[in-house]
């Protein structure tokens, strides 16, 4: 398994956005002492990411793609809820996936994806 570290810049606003609006769970976080940077695992299903506050772990502007079933139902989900932050529309690619593209407060961009039938 592979998982991807995103550099954020705020635990709260990350907590609010990848639980709060994308549905992730957060699996546990760390931090060596009150006054140092936190470092959290958030997953959905069976993909895991990390978000670290640390200098140098991951770049701003980082991209993962995550394959999930019915990427139709999880853009409804996210459209109910109404974030006042993102508003991410769905889009059929020219290489047969269906697509929801969203950037989190950080400026990484997470692309939930489905492959189509042909």
């Amino acid at each position: 398994m592979i998982t991807p570290i995103f550099r954020i810049f705020d635990v709260d606003k990350a907590i609010d956005f990848y639980i709060g609006y994308l549905g992730f769970q957060q699996d546990w976080q760390h931090t060596f002492d009150e006054n140092m940077p936190k470092y959290i695992q958030v997953s959905l299903g069976d993909h895991v990411i990390h978000l670290s506050e640390h200098y140098g772990d991951g770049t701003p502007g980082s991209i993962v793609r995550v394959k999930i079933d019915d990427v139709k139902k999880y853009h409804a989900a996210l459209t109910e809820k109404n974030y006042k932050y993102a508003r991410p529309g769905l889009h059929k690619t020219d290489w047969n996936t269906l697509e929801v593209a969203i950037h989190d407060p950080f400026s990484n961009k997470i692309v939930f994806y489905e492959d189509l039938q042909s």
